[in-house]
């Protein structure tokens, strides 16, 4: 392996490119989800502990290496694509500088998910929005007669055998557990449908990350300490979190966390009516059935889950009120965010 990463980090540091879409056709050779580098991260799951540790150092540094070069590679061939001679130059363009765009909120909220679950070695699973039941439901310990299995609350586009858009993203979960072999540290987002009114408060469609955690002697600690990591790393150092005990079908125990109002400080205003808290998770320690229904030995693993909507993260950074702004497209409301982007 050790050998492998060298020779591909000699053979990008060669690479040249003379046309963005050049660039871009190497950054799908090296980065894209079938790309070489990405097929090291396959092999490195296979590894033992003992070499994960000495090696996902190396395969990171060789990640950020290659996006790098192909970055620089990239840019330098747009700018010898727009250096135009003065007889190219149109005379009869306005002077007017041409405004800029900027990222969507979510998105930017998303992507600072992400990179503060890479910080503690999460990295990104993806999974189809058509689903069947078996990944959405059954598999995560849903009984037959749970409310999200009935149409007023879940898509269906089809029934016996039961076919629907996702209503979390814990099927992207199912299906690495099904796939893999623990240690599993992976983060889901992906957007969720859900059957509900549309309001100032909830909406058919939105988006979710989640994460999850399995591997020998992993305990409810583990978890609190990484929610905590997040909570301070997304909202500020002087965050306090809270864990109330809650249910969930796919966890055992269960909780909500709540975060210290980061209006107030924690001391009470209408934005945490008066408490001092705010909720923004669900979380717990992954059932055992769930473990058993993928594949995986429950008495021999175990593992944390939690998950939480991007919307949500999104209103308490930005102290956005109405969810249906994130999906109307008024420019008057995206362009508060180009200084964010």
């Amino acid at each position: 392996m050790i050998e492998k990463i060298e020779n591909l980090r000699a053979e990008i540091a060669s690479l040249k490119a003379t046309s963005p879409q050049e660039a871009e056709q190497l950054r799908i050779r090296y980065l894209s989800k079938k790309g070489a580098v990405t097929s090291l991260f396959n092999d490195f799951k296979a590894l033992s502990p003992e070499q994960k540790r000495e090696l996902g150092q190396k395969l990171n540094e060789l990640k950020n290496f290659a996006t790098e070069t192909i970055t620089a590679l990239r840019d330098a061939a747009a700018a010898g694509e727009n250096s135009q001679s003065d007889d190219d130059m149109d005379l009869f363009r306005t002077a007017a500088p041409m405004p800029l765009g900027t990222r969507h909120p979510l998105s930017l909220v998303r992507e600072e998910i992400i990179s503060i679950f890479a910080r503690l070695g999460f990295t990104i699973a993806e999974g189809p929005e058509i689903e069947d039941d078996w990944h959405v439901f059954s598999s995560l310990n849903f009984a037959d007669d749970h409310p999200a299995r009935d149409m007023q609350d879940t898509f269906f586009i089809n029934r016996n055998p039961d076919v629907l858009l996702r209503t979390h993203t814990s099927s992207v979960q199912s299906r690495v557990m099904e796939h893999s072999e623990p240690s599993i540290r992976i983060i889901c987002p992906g957007r969720v449908y859900r059957n509900e009114a549309i309001s100032a408060r909830a909406h058919c469609f939105f988006h979710q990350v989640e994460a999850l955690y399995v591997d020998r002697h992993v305990t409810f600690a583990d978890l609190r300490q990484t929610l905590l990591y997040f909570a301070r790393e997304m909202f500020g150092n002087d965050t306090r979190i809270r864990l109330r005990p809650s249910y969930f079908p796919f966890t055992e125990p269960s909780a909500e966390m709540d975060i210290s109002c980061n209006l107030c400080g924690g001391k009470g205003c209408s934005f945490c009516k008066g408490t001092g808290w705010v909720e923004i998770l669900g979380c717990g320690m992954v059932d055992p059935n769930v473990l058993d229904a993928c594949g995986i030995d429950s008495k021999e693993y175990s593992g944390f889950a939690l998950g939480m909507g991007i919307e949500r993260i999104t209103n308490l950074k930005y102290q956005v009120k109405d969810l249906r702004m994130f999906s109307e497209n008024d420019r008057r409301f995206l362009e508060e965010f180009t200084s964010a982007r």
